[in-house]
């Protein structure tokens, strides 16, 4: 697994709006946008300084962020920042995270290319047009219409067909399209919702942040005895809302 420390000193993943418009310098002029309308050079720029020095090796990974064009997925006034190793806000207290940190998470999930994902927390679309670009389904929910919406139209704009989207609280899954051989949580539960274990095939992997502010990234493996779980490294996201925020179901 990638050495992703740099990440989490400068901040990791999807922290609170008020820290993140400190740190970005929002307005700062010397972010400057490409003359390249596609800014290719800038996508190959983010994975060799930030995707690549971080540690993550998988080839498919890296050449799905090269081709996932990140400044579609951010508002405009953020537009100049999109390929800095940062996370940005996308609005409704929600952020896209770091370029890094997304493609740790998808590495962790070993992918192989055929595999039927599910992503909890659609945000902007960016982790679930990554997800698309390597493999042949991505189902995806989101709990903030306005933000399910936004992203249907840029995932659309972008000409993909792979990708489901659902508003929905993403607590319970996906159960009609159940078993996936991966799952996603992209916000922090708690507790890992029950309903997305049931729904993890057997052999597959659920990777996600537990906890309220201090968090862990969870790397979850379905055996056929059980669940074996891993924890990956300390990291900061927005809380998963909805039924998530209860507490966990008695065994």
């Amino acid at each position: 697994m990638p050495n992703l420390r740099r990440v989490l000193l400068d901040g990791v993943a999807l922290v609170a709006i008020p820290l993140l418009l400190l740190h970005c310098g929002v307005g700062n002029e010397n972010h400057s946008l490409s003359a390249d309308p596609t800014r290719q050079n800038e996508r190959d720029r983010m994975v060799e300084q930030w995707v690549m020095a971080s540690g993550v090796t998988d080839k498919t990974v890296l050449a799905a962020m090269r081709r996932v064009p990140r400044h579609a997925f951010v508002p405009k006034e953020y537009a100049g920042m999109a390929y800095e190793d940062r996370a940005l806000p996308i609005g409704h207290e929600q952020s896209i995270s770091q370029p890094a940190l997304v493609a740790y998470m998808i590495e962790a999930l070993e992918l192989r290319g055929d595999e039927k994902v599910l992503e909890i927390g659609t945000g902007s679309g960016y982790q679930a047009a990554v997800l698309a670009e390597i493999v042949p389904e991505v189902f995806t929910i989101e709990i903030i219409p306005a933000l399910a919406k936004q992203a249907q139209e840029t995932l659309a704009d972008l000409g993909y067909q792979n990708i489901r989207v659902r508003t929905a609280d993403g607590y319970r899954g996906w159960p009609e399209e159940a078993p996936f051989d991966a799952i996603v949580l992209t916000a922090a539960p708690l507790h890992i919702p029950p309903p997305l274990l049931e729904q993890l095939a057997v052999g597959g992997r659920l990777i996600t942040p537990i906890g309220a502010f201090i968090q862990d990234l969870v790397l979850v493996r379905r055996t056929e005895e059980g669940y074996e779980h891993q924890r990956l490294l300390p990291v900061r996201f927005v809380p998963m809302t909805g039924e998530a925020e209860q507490a966990p179901p008695k065994h």
